[in-house]
């Protein structure tokens, strides 16, 4: 039985084994900065030393020769791997969680393992003024809800602001806010609710009924949850922040913030980060004054700034679009690839355990097979808390399975239908097995022979 159901699932679940990376160009995101002809070993799912001429019995070699090892990517504004994204029947919904309802099946997961995705930040929609609830996962791609879950990070919570919460531009509006300034009081009368109520559970503890949506609100008073605020026009944003002040917390990231450019020194001054998208534009009215300079500005202005995806296709190539800035801007390399790599990690509170190539740290590593930046890199392995959930070689495989057996399949039922039998659901019995050269697990492989029956094998 495959896990998940699909064609690129387990046989068996790849497990944790001793890796040693050898002779690769580790790009690092540390103060080394880029280290050449590097060993990297990994050990119990961390990394246990960066050098040269390393050697360690009975871990499994990977050769780096002409590729380069680099952090896993990490997406700060994804929406995959969920059932449900929107709760907008109101514009305060901020009891509901994405945790809840996480989808471990979902392919996206895989398919952003191949482009060197490891954690994605998955995010409520943008449909509410105070949306849900967000849970960071690692992209471990076979197991369930609960082994996708990031471990003991700080809580966050979607907020947005603009067109999407005041939601003008649908005919099916029929709930408050209706205008920009409208947002604003919903942000105000929130959390003056969450006020009064965080007065009255301290002076009567056990006699306040409790509010799930209020408490969520009083985590962030208490600097115990943190905001991520999809945003784009400059006004608004000083607006929210202009709120945060007032009630004594901080907006943790603005998201898109596609014009934060025109705002930079004020979201230094309060302590935001940026994520945004790398040249995104005229898609709706409020990014007319987008411009693919953005992130170059933000960046010199000494914010922490992040390239994002908001797309499961484009979070597949998140190290391209971060490489724009260095055609945009001018950015260096390294400060390039870090938007997508260890500055989220920073955004996220994270940043020490993922996001860099440093002893200790998790080994959420990317082998490719070019420079991280070029059009041409493709992951060769993407490797997550020391286990490879994505292999190129086994990837080839499959795929020519995939194609294999749908085309029995075609060939089948047109059989069936020329010899006029009845339609009935197939009885396959066979093995699915396939060696990728680690002797202590198999992954899944259906063989079939020429006649298009199923026959069982063994590697």
């Amino acid at each position: 039985m495959l896990y998940p159901f699909d064609g690129y699932g387990w046989d068996s679940l790849p497990t944790q084994h001793d890796l040693l990376i050898k002779n690769a160009t580790v790009w690092t995101n540390e103060k080394e900065g880029r280290l050449a002809n590097t060993d990297v070993l990994v050990k119990a799912g961390k990394i246990a030393k960066i050098g040269k001429n390393l050697s360690a019995d009975g871990a499994q070699v990977i050769d780096g020769t002409d590729k380069y090892l680099s952090p896993g990517i990490i997406d700060e504004h994804s929406h995959i791997a969920a059932f449900s994204i929107n709760e907008g029947a109101q514009s305060v919904t901020s009891e509901v969680r994405i945790a809840d309802n996480l989808n471990p099946e979902d392919i996206s997961i895989y398919r952003q393992l191949a482009g060197g995705v490891t954690s994605s930040h998955i995010l409520h929609g943008s449909a509410n003024t105070i949306g849900g609830q967000t849970q960071l996962i690692k992209l471990r791609w076979g197991v369930d809800d609960e082994g996708l879950k990031f471990r003991n990070w700080d809580p966050f919570i979607k907020f947005a602001l603009g067109e999407n919460v005041k939601r003008t531009t649908s005919q099916n509006n029929n709930r408050f806010p209706d205008t920009r300034m409208g947002v604003e009081e919903v942000l105000t009368d929130a959390f003056t609710r969450a006020r009064d109520y965080e007065k009255a559970r301290k002076a009567a503890p056990g006699a306040t009924r409790r509010d799930l949506e209020l408490d969520a609100l009083v985590e962030i008073l208490e600097h115990k949850r943190f905001i991520t605020c999809h945003s784009y026009v400059q006004s608004e944003i000083t607006a929210l922040m202009r709120v945060a002040d007032k009630f004594g917390f901080t907006v943790n990231t603005f998201t898109h913030i596609l014009e934060g450019y025109k705002v930079a020194d004020k979201m230094k001054a309060h302590g935001s980060n940026a994520s945004t998208f790398s040249d995104w534009w005229a898609y709706k009215i409020e990014v007319t004054d987008a411009i693919a300079y953005n992130a170059t500005i933000m960046q010199r202005e000494g914010l922490n700034v992040c390239i994002n995806s908001d797309d499961a296709e484009q979070a597949r190539h998140l190290n391209q679009e971060a490489a724009k800035s260095v055609k945009y801007g001018g950015m260096s390399e390294e400060d390039a690839f870090k938007m997508c790599s260890l500055n989220p990690a920073k955004a996220l509170h994270v940043a020490d355990r993922v996001g860099s190539i440093k002893e200790g740290k998790d080994a959420d590593l990317v082998l490719w097979s070019d420079n991280p930046l070029s059009i041409y890199a493709k992951p060769e392995k993407t490797i997550v808390d020391g286990i490879v959930y994505f292999d190129m070689d086994r990837d080839l495989v499959l795929r020519k399975y995939i194609a294999t057996e749908r085309n029995r399949l075609i060939q089948k039922m047109i059989a069936e239908k020329k010899s006029g039998a009845p339609m009935a659901p197939a009885t396959p019995s066979y093995h699915i097995e396939l060696s990728c050269g680690d002797h202590d697990h198999h992954d899944g492989l259906l063989t079939i022979d020429e006649g298009g029956d199923d026959q069982s094998s063994t590697n």
